[in-house]
C-alpha cells in the first residue's frame, strides 16, 4: 500500500501547520528529512532538509505500526504555519516517492487496519460536521465506540442462542436438556426488544444529527421575513410592504441552545395570478408539511394552514396593536418567549433520541429483527439459519462484513488529511 501524506491542519497562514505521513516509508521519509528519530511517540526539534536546503525547523514525532491512528507507521511534522513552507515540504515528500492522500484516506486506513469500526468512522465524520453541542455529543458517543459495544453485546446473546439451537440439532438423539429451547427464545426476545427500542429511537436520533426545521408560514405581509431577520440578527430576507415579495424559501440555520435548527421563511399563503408566486406558495406548503414545527404567523392570529400538534399560532406586529400576547419582530417583544417555546418543543423530540443515527445502521437493525421473527417458527435448522442472518446484520452495522459498498460514500465526506 502506498505511503501517503497530507496537511492535517486547515490550509493557509497560521501558527502551526501539521503534515501527517502514513505507510511503510513513513520512518524512512522522516529520517531522510530530519535525521535519526530514535524513540517513537516522543517529540524532537529538528531541522528539515531536502539535500542541502533547510526547509524549516520543526517538531517531529513518529508512531510505530499498531500504535498509531491508522495502524501503520506514521510520522507527523509540526511546521511554522506558512503555505510556502508546506508547499516546499510536500514537494520533497513527492520526490521521495510518497503520494498525496485522498479525502478520508487516513480514517479509511484506520478502519481497514482494525483500529476503528465503521460506526466509529461514521461518528468521526459526524463529529467533523457537527455545528451544535447536541450534535457534538451524539457524534462523540458513536466515535468512542458506543454503537460497536452495544452491537457486540447483542451479537454475543445471539451467538449463544445459535449455539444452543445447533446443539439441539447435532445431539437430537442424545440427552439434551429440555430447557434449551426456552433459553433460546428468551435470548431472542431480549435481543429483539432492545433492537426494536433502538429502531424506535432512530427517527429522533437522525433528526438530531441532521438538524430540525421550523417553518414560518402565514399570509403576505405577516412579518415572516422580519422575524427571520430578527432571529438572524442580520438582514437575511428582503422585507417590503409589497405582497408576494418572498417567492422562494429562505433558510436560516442557527444554533438554538445546542440544537441545530433551520428556520424557513416561506412565501405568503394566498391565491395569485402570478405563476411564479403560485409556485412559491405550493413549495411553501410542501416544506411546511415536512417541517418538524410550524409557526403560524399573522396579524390577526388566525392560521391559514392546518395546525398540527405542537404548532405555534402567533399574532404578529404587536407594536402596532399594543397586543401583549403577540410578538413584534421590530421591537423584539415576545420573540424570546417564542424561541423558548420552539426550543422546549424540539428538546422534547430530542429526548426520544438514542445512539443509532444513520439509515444504513437502522436498515441493518430492521433486517435483523425480521430474521429473528422468522427464527421463532419452523424447523430448528431454519431457526439456526435465521439467527445466523441476524448476527450477520449486526456485524454489518459495524463493518465487520459487507462494508465495501459504503466505504466510498462514508469517507468521501472527510476532508483531506483526516
Amino acid at each position: 500500500m502506498d505511503t501517503i501524506f497530507a496537511e492535517a491542519t486547515p490550509p493557509g497562514r497560521g501558527g502551526v501547520s501539521v503534515i501527517r505521513i502514513s505507510g511503510l516509508q513513513s520512518k524512512e521519509a522522516l529520517e531522510s528529512l530530519a535525521g535519526a528519530i530514535p524513540e517513537a511517540r516522543k517529540t524532537y526539534l529538528r531541522g528539515l532538509r531536502d539535500g542541502d536546503d533547510l526547509i524549516d525547523r520543526a517538531l517531529v514525532i513518529r508512531f510505530e505500526k499498531g500504535e498509531s491512528f491508522t495502524g501503520e507507521d506514521v510520522a507527523e511534522l509540526h511546521l511554522h504555519g506558512a503555505p510556502v513552507i508546506v508547499q516546499r515540504l510536500e514537494a520533497a515528500l513527492v520526490s521521495f516517492g510518497l503520494r498525496r492522500a485522498e479525502a478520508g484516506e487516513f480514517t479509511r486506513r484506520a478502519f481497514l487496519n482494525g483500529r476503528i469500526d465503521l460506526s466509529e468512522a461514521e461518528g468521526l465524520a459526524d463529529l467533523l460536521a457537527a455545528e451544535t453541542e447536541s450534535q457534538r455529543k451524539l457524534a462523540m458517543r458513536a466515535a468512542e465506540g458506543e454503537v460497536g459495544r452495544l452491537t457486540e453485546t447483542l451479537r454475543q446473546s445471539l451467538i449463544r442462542a445459535g449455539a444452543l439451537v445447533e446443539a439441539s440439532i447435532d445431539f437430537a438423539d442424545e440427552d439434551v436438556p429440555e430447557d434449551i429451547p426456552a433459553e433460546v427464545f428468551t435470548l431472542i426476545d431480549t435481543v429483539q426488544t432492545e433492537l426494536r427500542r433502538i429502531l424506535h429511537q432512530f427517527p429522533a436520533t437522525e433528526r438530531l444529527r441532521q438538524g430540525y426545521e421550523v417553518a414560518i408560514i402565514g399570509p403576505p405581509n405577516a412579518g415572516k421575513s422580519t422575524l427571520l431577520n430578527y432571529i438572524a440578527k442580520r438582514e437575511v430576507a428582503l422585507v417590503s410592504d409589497i405582497a408576494g415579495t418572498t417567492r422562494d424559501i429562505l433558510e436560516l440555520r442557527v444554533d438554538l441552545r445546542g440544537l441545530s435548527v433551520t428556520f424557513l421563511d416561506t412565501a405568503g399563503l394566498r391565491e395569485s395570478q402570478d405563476p411564479v408566486e403560485t409556485m412559491g406558495v405550493e413549495r411553501a406548503v410542501r416544506r411546511a408539511r415536512d417541517a418538524d414545527l410550524r409557526i403560524h404567523l399573522s396579524p390577526n392570529g388566525v392560521p391559514q394552514f392546518d395546525v398540527a400538534d405542537g404548532d405555534l399560532v402567533v399574532r404578529s406586529k404587536s407594536d402596532l396593536s399594543n397586543d401583549a400576547e403577540g410578538i413584534s419582530a421590530h421591537s423584539g417583544q415576545g420573540v424570546e418567549n417564542l424561541l423558548n417555546k420552539i426550543y422546549a418543543f424540539l428538546r422534547g423530540k430530542a429526548a426520544d433520541s438514542g445512539i443509532v443515527s444513520h439509515k444504513r445502521q437502522a436498515e441493518a437493525i430492521s433486517r435483523a429483527i425480521d430474521s429473528l421473527d422468522r427464527s421463532k417458527s419452523g424447523l430448528p435448522e431454519l431457526a439456526a439459519e435465521n439467527i445466523r442472518l441476524a448476527i450477520r446484520e449486526l456485524s454489518a452495522m459495524v463493518g465487520r462484513i459487507d462494508a465495501e459498498d459504503y466505504l466510498d460514500e462514508i469517507f468521501s465526506s472527510f476532508c483531506i488529511g483526516k
